[in-house]
Order: structure tokens, then sequence, then C-alpha cells
């Protein structure tokens, strides 16, 4: 049975749902991305991952796990409808640091809302310094500042471009000092989206390359991430970081480490909260990923 009020002990949201406004909206989404974690460990856990709303919500709510944008924004999309918002579901192309280029597939779900006539992108699952903390307002060009840097909606036409201008990275491990996963990029695109709404299915087969082709991003990096008030912590293969966001002396602080395999365990539960059932087989391959 899926209930909206599992959802909300879920995240540790008690106030009132009974108004689909944007107050309420800000702090749910704010409450999300603080309390479920963005993680494609069930790749890496030999578990299998399917577009199907009530087992996701089992996995999430019940099971107390995390998951991949397709997961996670489809659970938003549910609760913001069951919610009574005016949502739809859109597609967009991340953006590949590799190819220099947006990729070619759809292979990120958000949602769309409008709320007194203004529209609103919100995206509760893309994870490390590029996860908003609360909506954008879908208005060109206008500066949307929060505790991760600037962001910027951009309307090319055809598209709409995301970028973040973030903050200059301090590494306070020398040994992680040229680490791959360190971001030097100030200003960055992060993804590209039409307006057309996307049902369900459009994202199936998608769901379907990118836990099983060897060349994605997620067959090739077990990844787990969480925001905190102060920043964000993430596992990457083997690497735990915290970042902390320090806008008043305009950097970002990254304390990181290397862990063990035996580690990797008590790393998820004590810091992300998360208890698997399958027995996680790290990996971190060389394609650009950066926290």
């Amino acid at each position: 049975m899926m209930d909206l009020k599992q959802y909300f002990k879920r995240i540790g949201f008690s106030g009132s749902f009974e108004k689909a406004d944007l107050a309420t909206l800000k702090l749910i989404h704010k409450l999300h991305v603080m309390s479920i974690p963005f993680e494609n460990l069930s790749i890496h856990c030999g578990e299998k991952i399917v577009m199907d709303i009530e087992v996701i919500f089992n996995k999430i709510i019940n099971g107390n796990r995390g998951g991949w944008c397709l997961e996670n924004n489809f659970l938003f999309g549910w609760v913001l409808q069951e919610m009574g918002y005016n949502r739809i579901t859109l597609g967009s192309k991340v953006f590949n640091n590799s190819l220099n280029d947006f990729g070619p597939l759809d292979s990120h779900l958000i949602n769309k809302v409008v709320i007194d006539g203004k529209a609103y992108i919100a995206d509760v699952s893309f994870g490390v310094s590029s996860q908003m903390w609360e909506p954008l307002e879908l208005v060109s060009g206008k500066a949307q500042s929060q505790a991760a840097g600037v962001f910027c909606l951009f309307d090319k036409g055809d598209m709409w471009v995301l970028e973040k201008t973030g903050r200059k990275p301090e590494v306070l491990d020398p040994e992680f000092a040229k680490s791959r996963l360190v971001n030097t990029k100030l200003t960055k695109p992060i993804y590209c989206f039409s307006l057309k709404p996307r049902g369900q299915d459009h994202f199936t087969e998608t769901c379907y390359k990118l836990q099983t082709d060897p060349t994605t991003l997620f067959t090739n990096k077990s990844i787990c991430s969480l925001q905190t008030p102060t920043g964000f912590k993430a596992l990457i293969g083997w690497i735990f970081s915290r970042v902390t966001y320090s806008p008043d002396n305009g950097v970002d602080f990254y304390d990181m480490k290397n862990v063990s395999d035996e580690e990797v365990e008590k790393i998820l539960c004590e810091e992300f909260n998360v208890r698997l059932v399958n027995k996680l087989q790290p990996v971190d391959k060389t394609l650009m990923y950066t926290l």
C-alpha cells in the first residue's frame, strides 16, 4: 500500500499538506534531498531497477534506500500528484564531460510544477554539488542562488539548458588535490531538456540501458551521495568525501579519504542510513565524474 504519510515520515515532514503551494513544495523538496540518497548501488548488488512506482516506493520508503533519478524523481512526481500539484514529467539529457556535449538519451527524469501560473523545475535526484535544494523558477537567464552555488536556466528555443556556477574547491588532504573527482570548472552545464511531457514508458528502455551497458557512468561507478545542512557527502567507489560549502570564503572544503572493502558497509550504514540486502561490489573506473 502506497501511503503519503509513509513518505512524509521517511523525509521527516510533519507539516500540513492540504495546500499545494510553493512553500510546501520547497520544504518537501529540501527534506527529500536531505533524507533520501542519490545512489545506484542496486546495479552493483546484482539487483534490477525497474520503472514501477510500487516497486520504487517499497525500495525507497519501506526499504529505507535511495535511488537514481529514474526512481527518486519518479517517486517525487507521484508525491506531487497525490498532493494535488499541477505537475508533468520531463526528460533531460545530461552534459557529458568526455563528449563536451549533452548525451544522446533522455537519461535524467525531472518534474515541472506550475503554481499560481508560474512554472518550476523540481529535481530531487542529481546528487553531489549539482543538486538543487529547492525548485528553480522556469525563467530564462535568472540567477537563482542556493547553497551549492548559482543555478541558471536558459531558454534556447527548442530546449532549456541548466547551468551552475559554484566555488573554488579547497581539498584538505594533499593526497587528493589532483583527484579526478574534484570539480575544477566553476561554471558548467548540467543538463538540457524540452518541455514535452513524458510518460513512464519513455524511460523504460533507458532505465535498462543505463544499468546494463558497460559504457555508461552507472555501470562504471558505484555512487551514493546525500545532501547535508552544510553541503553533501558521497561514497564513490572506495572514496568517501564530505564537502562543506563556505560561501563567505568563496570556497568549498573537500575532506576526502580512501576506505577499505570492510569499511564500505559501515560507511553506508552510518553516513547514509543505507543497509543493503545483497553484497555490494564497489566500482570506480576511469569515467569522468566530479563531485
